[in-house]
């Protein structure tokens, strides 16, 4: 199913055209009520913590017990995830269009200038300019820093010292999202998107290996057509999962480079999958399960309809998903029944929740951070 969406451009790159996001119009319906249910499974928040507030695409990174994430304000910052308490925390002095990126050593951001920051153990380690707006994540991986920019160009960073080590610019629609792109590694593939095409790059040189098309853009006119691949992707065992904004939802094999599945599904968010499904909502905020295995649908619920819902989680037996008025909930991964509702601060839920271990963290609009473990 197709969605139409009101646009609204907010800036040029050189011949490029940004989006800034997506909305619907002032004639939005009003979410469906929330309905009353006896919780299934306990939890409970176990820390929280209030900072500057997040407007731009960041994902929370968990590496060895830590959660390590940013702020618009450019503070940068890791948690213990059993305990709450800080770890480090570092301020690049600018802020911030896009982060964070970490390998559990190093921690990347990129601030609205185009600068690429890595932080090491709380301390600025190096600074670099990149040349193109950012709205990815950056990812860290094999002792480098990888970049993706809104123009589609990929760079490449040693993670020491910020020395260069290759750029690609390849052509392609002037159109693109400032959302979250993808951008991830398998193996010693660089995996990473170009408008609706999965790419496979060297990672050493950036040289291409291997694409795949995730959707055929259609429309009447360049932001119909718009149908770029939404991170942050998901994988499963040699399998990556995604969206194609506003135009379908599939799964690439990375070790053969090639196509398992593609569904046309209307949507802005990412995805979350598990060894079963793939997860995900519609701009309705209808939520869909499709079976990983072929992209049949499993199941499907509008208990959410235009509640904002975000991107969802997988963790372990259940889906968890937040909305725009800062719940958070928790539904089986087989049916997509409720199981339990917490709350938050009301400010609306950035991106996907982030795991490690136990301890299940979300990150608000207005800067508060929520850990939350079942009981």
């Amino acid at each position: 199913m197709k969605t139409r969406l009101s646009l609204v451009v907010c800036s040029m790159l050189g011949a490029a055209a940004v989006l800034a996001g997506c909305a619907l119009g002032p004639d939005k319906p009003k979410p469906k009520v929330l309905e009353a249910f006896t919780p299934q499974i306990a939890g409970r928040m176990v820390w929280s913590h209030k900072l500057h507030e997040v407007t731009f695409p960041l994902v929370v990174q968990a590496h060895a017990g830590v959660f390590t994430l940013a702020v618009d304000d450019g503070t940068v910052l890791a948690y213990d995830a059993a305990t709450g308490s800080e770890v480090w925390r570092a301020s690049v002095n600018a802020k911030l269009s896009a982060g964070v990126g970490s390998d559990g050593r190093f921690a990347a951001v990129v601030t609205r200038a185009g600068e690429l920051v890595t932080v090491e153990s709380g301390q600025v380690r190096w600074r670099k300019l990149v040349g193109t707006s950012v709205s990815t994540p950056p990812l860290v991986a094999g002792q480098r820093v990888f970049v993706l920019g809104v123009d589609r160009s990929v760079h490449a960073f040693d993670a020491f010292d910020g020395r260069k080590l290759w750029s690609q610019q390849r052509p392609g629609d002037p159109l693109t999202l400032t959302q979250a792109g993808v951008l991830s590694a398998f193996k010693n593939t660089l995996v990473v998107a170009h408008g609706p095409r999965l790419t496979g790059l060297d990672p050493a040189q950036g040289n291409v290996r291997w694409e795949v098309s995730l959707a055929t853009p259609r429309g009447a006119n360049e932001v119909e057509r718009l149908a770029d691949l939404v991170g942050p992707p998901v994988r499963v065992g040699d399998s990556f999962c995604m969206r194609a904004f506003q135009a379908s939802v599939g799964c690439v094999d990375a070790e053969r480079g090639s196509l398992l599945w593609s569904k046309n599904a209307g949507g802005i968010h990412g995805v979350a999958a598990d060894e079963q499904y793939v997860f995900g909502s519609d701009a309705s905020d209808r939520l869909t399960a499709w079976r990983i295995a072929n992209g049949e649908v499993a199941w499907t619920t509008d208990r959410y309809l235009y509640h904002g819902l975000g991107a969802p989680r997988s963790a372990g037996s259940t889906l968890v998903v937040g909305d725009a008025k800062g719940f958070v909930q928790w539904l089986s991964r087989d049916k997509g029944e409720p199981l339990l509702r917490l709350e938050t601060d009301g400010s609306p839920v950035v991106g996907a929740a982030a795991v490690a271990e136990t301890t299940l963290l979300v990150v608000t609009r207005a800067g508060g951070v929520f850990a939350f473990r079942p009981e």
